[in-house]
């Protein structure tokens, strides 16, 4: 196994949209790799996730797997 396999995992869903929101909003989206709704993604559970996370809370949702 791998390093990267071997982390742990999160899947994030873009639930709102950007329109409307400051642009540092929109481009945090797009660096989770979002951008439409109800897009789902998944990244390594690492703290600078949890903190682009973090800045977003209202347009994402978090599942943990």
């Amino acid at each position: 196994m791998s390093a990267a396999t071997s982390r742990k995992m999160i899947q994030i869903k873009q639930v709102r949209s950007g329109i409307g929101c400051p642009r540092y909003m929109r481009e945090t989206l797009r660096a989770l790799g979002l951008g439409k709704m109800h897009r789902v993604t998944s990244r390594v559970d690492t703290p600078e996730t949890r903190g682009m996370i973090a800045r977003i809370p209202h347009l994402v949702q978090v599942v943990e797997s």
